[in-house]
């Protein structure tokens, strides 16, 4: 299977059909139906590192101050306890990673996941960032799971490159604007995305103050890492969605294989 990085953005691209989404369901077409998807959303963090493990998770309206309409959608895609508990014999060290029954899918999750597949059939589950392990950490852990990529199970990192929600120009919130650390610093990653440069994007804290900026808190950031680390020498890269939003956001998505 290919994998993704999803520049999610807004939870109102959950209801909405903008261009972004155009830009989700574009990649739809192009895509095989999965035996299972899995998802590392900027918005589960945990002390360790966890994956739901339920049979049906429940979808999570993590966020406020948005329509009624948001609130009522439903993601009732099932959950896959086998591939939880195969992932957590899968990563090394052994018993590293552990089962939830908590939790359920996330907006980072639903949100663009429903557009690739809107009919709800195909197992999700997700997996936390250990908010305690390096940028080389998450990394690591995340090489271990190239195997699934080949039992049929499509990876998502659900995130966004640049993502400063206090620097955010509400009055430019639906226009295609950047301030210019924001594109400096988007540039600079999707030169090395595509140079095959990880090690500077595991780096990203060196890079100065555009990348202060762009990624104050690294969680939307991460997910990018994840997906980064399960490509191999034969996968073509491409870019899609590629906008800074709001001076602040890029929503620029990444598709691997």
């Amino acid at each position: 299977m290919p994998v993704l990085f999803l520049g999610h953005g807004s939870p109102m691209n959950g209801i909405e059909d903008n261009e972004f989404v155009q830009g989700f369901k574009k990649q739809r077409r192009s895509l095989e139906k999965p035996n299972a998807i899995i998802v590392v959303s900027a918005h589960w963090e945990t002390k360790g590192t966890f994956v739901t493990a339920m049979e049906q998770p429940r979808t999570i309206h993590d966020f406020g101050g948005f329509p009624k309409a948001l609130f009522e959608v439903q993601y009732p895609a099932p959950g896959h306890p086998q591939l939880a508990e195969q992932i957590t014999k899968i990563i090394e060290p052994a018993e590293s990673v552990h089962l939830d029954y908590k939790w359920g899918l996330d907006h980072g999750s639903w949100t663009v996941v429903k557009h690739l597949f809107p009919e709800a059939d195909v197992p999700v589950i997700q997996l936390s960032l250990d908010y305690n392990r390096t940028p080389a950490e998450h990394y690591a852990l995340a090489k271990q799971l190239t195997t699934l990529r080949h039992k049929g199970v499509l990876i998502i990192g659900s995130g966004n490159m640049v993502h400063n929600l206090r620097e955010i120009s509400f009055s430019k919130i639906h226009t295609n604007f950047g301030f210019d650390w924001a594109i400096e610093a988007n540039q600079k990653m999707k030169d090395w995305i595509l140079k095959n440069d990880h090690q500077s994007l595991i780096d990203f804290r060196k890079h100065g103050k555009a990348f202060d900026l762009a990624i104050p808190t690294a969680e939307h950031y991460l997910p990018l890492l994840y997906s980064l680390a399960l490509k191999d020498d034969t996968d073509e890269v491409s870019l899609f969605n590629d906008q800074e939003v709001g001076g602040s956001l890029t929503m620029t998505s990444v598709r691997i294989g």
